[in-house]
């Protein structure tokens, strides 16, 4: 292993032990643009109407409805949603198919709640002539048939009707409002939390953010911890507005195919008075434009799924999206993800399998270029006396020592760049080790995987053993890799260093990619031992001053 190789090693270390103490969140905070976003100091109480086409009433806090409230029920194939009644809202939403991973509740199912405020998941306000309505306060008979839950209010009269869809996480939301005056609004308040259900339940609490999309713009996310107590107002249309966690995710949309004109207006944000390292509630409310009268809106409750959430549309599946912050990594971390999903579905194994599948195919892929770069390494050695003459020689005459240089590299069908893309080829598994750490950092499919002795292949290795067992194939590999180099006791510490360092700095981090990073040492060790009897053969770990002396 040479120089270059280690100080790539090194590099990439700095940058995966960096990035989580410079962004302890997984999402960067949007720059508000000066014409979509402004600040709004607290206002006194009873504040005066606001004008309801520019802006949104400020978020309040959210309360439990005094009294009894009935439950109302609605299940489909995939969840069940459990809806208040005064108020037409759902409470909380379980989740079929996914465990409650908190310790002690492991076997139990994932339900998506408020459980600081124990109120419902949303609350809905008429802003009429310049009153607001709380509909909490309102009873409503409720009608159910063929899929479709209906909530019916004479005074005021207000319907509100949610159609379940095939998808089974989706709901089709519809109201109408009766003696509604031009410029009236539906006000709609976004979750103030959502209960965490994960084994690591302040990753989960660091991941709570508002987001919204506005049309033909890039998705915006805006995390808990970077809110204030003074209220923050996002103007302009929105295609959709959402609150989430790590993997779940509460989206308001605009129905596909609806007119221009019917997108959320505005989104008006404010973090909790609570003091603490991590913010674990706020307030959003956004406003919803009423025409003729009828109002509409499609919400997910569910997990973040990429499938699922792209099949949404409108870029939903951005609203987490993979370590979005840093240029570039987006779109390459989601082609690794597509591709571990894909092999997946067309294997039908463990994720812990597919993680070996990729491993062992990278390696494949790159085994000619890695071949070609570690030849040239060689080629490289045996010029080495040759080359350091030549600098000797024209010391002082660099243009003489530039042209010499070059002959010596054409003599031997090689270039000046030969030594840079050489070892071009050893540096790719770089940027898919660095995607795939956000991928294991986002994407809900791996949660709760269990793969041998591995309980989530998403969380830490609890005996810690894949991450020795890739310290020493790492350390194994560069082992090989000295045998046939010539004694260099700066490389040689280093080899044994980057092995030790990585062992420690991975102990942490998720198995998979512990996992997946062991079998790209192990597949690698065939062709580093070829490359190394090649090197042996060509008595390059004779040092050149001794070799030159030989001839």
């Amino acid at each position: 292993m040479d120089k270059r190789t280690l100080l790539a090693f090194a590099l990439m270390a700095v940058v995966i032990v960096v990035t989580p103490l410079l962004f302890p969140s997984s999402r960067r905070a949007p720059v508000p643009r000066a014409d979509t976003a402004r600040v709004v100091q607290p206002q006194p109480a009873s504040p005066a109407p606001m004008p309801v086409q520019s802006t949104v009433a400020p978020p309040a806090a959210t309360a439990t409805v005094a009294g009894t409230s009935d439950a109302v029920p609605v299940t489909t194939a995939r969840a069940r949603y459990v809806f208040q009644n005064p108020g037409a809202v759902p409470i909380a939403a379980t989740i079929f198919g996914f465990k409650n991973l908190r310790p002690g509740r492991r076997d139990s199912v994932a339900v998506l709640e408020q459980p600081r405020t124990d109120g419902p998941l949303l609350h809905y306000r008429l802003n009429a002539g310049g009153q607001i309505i709380t509909l909490d306060t309102i009873k409503f008979d409720v009608r159910q048939s063929g899929g479709t839950t209906t909530f019916t209010s004479s005074a005021p009269a207000i319907t509100i009707s949610y159609a379940q869809t095939q998808d089974g996480f989706r709901m089709n939301v519809r109201g109408s409002v009766a003696t509604t005056a031009p410029g009236e609004t539906m006000l709609i308040d976004l979750p103030s939390e959502l209960g965490s259900v994960e084994a690591d339940t302040l990753d989960d609490a660091r991941h709570l953010a508002y987001a919204y999309r506005a049309p033909l713009r890039d998705v915006t996310t805006v995390p808990f911890s970077k809110l204030d107590t003074a209220v923050r107002a996002d103007t302009g249309g929105m295609q959709w507005v959402a609150a989430r966690n790590k993997y779940w995710l509460v989206a308001l949309m605009k129905p596909v195919g609806t007119p221009a004109g019917s997108e959320f207006r505005g989104l008006v944000m404010r973090r909790d008075t609570a003091t603490g390292k991590i913010v674990r509630t706020a307030h959003a409310t956004t406003s919803l434009p009423l025409t003729n009268g009828q109002f509409s809106f499609d919400l997910y409750i569910g997990p973040q799924s990429w499938q699922e959430l792209h099949a949404m549309g409108n870029e939903l599946e951005n609203v987490n999206s993979y370590a979005g912050w840093i240029p570039g990594v987006q779109p390459f971390a989601t082609l690794i993800m597509r591709v571990l999903l894909w092999m997946k579905a067309t294997f039908h194994v463990n994720y812990g399998w597919v993680l070996v599948l990729f491993g062992v195919t990278i390696r494949l892929l790159l085994w000619p270029l890695n071949q070609k770069a570690m030849r040239t390494s060689i080629q490289m050695q045996r010029l080495q006396p040759e080359l350091q003459e030549i600098q000797r020689k024209y010391k002082n005459e660099p243009e003489k020592q530039r042209d010499a240089l070059v002959k010596v590299y054409q003599a031997h069908g090689m270039s000046p760049l030969s030594p840079m893309l050489g070892c071009l080829p050893m540096l790719l598994p770089m940027p898919v080790l660095f995607a795939l750490y956000f991928v294991f950092q986002n994407t809900i499919e791996f949660r709760g995987v269990a793969f041998l002795w591995l309980p989530d292949i998403s969380l830490r290795d609890p005996y810690y053993i894949i991450p020795i067992v890739m310290g020493a194939s790492m350390l194994l590999l560069s082992w090989i890799g000295m045998r046939g180099m010539p004694p260099n006791p700066q490389t040689k510490m280093m080899s044994y260093m980057m092995p030790a360092m990585f062992t420690v700095m991975f102990l942490n981090l998720a198995s998979g990619l512990n996992l997946y990073y062991a079998v790209q040492n192990v597949a690698a060790l065939p062709q580093q031992w070829i490359i190394t009897r090649e090197r042996a053969k060509a008595g390059m770990s004779t040092p050149p001053a001794a070799r030159s002396r030989k001839t």
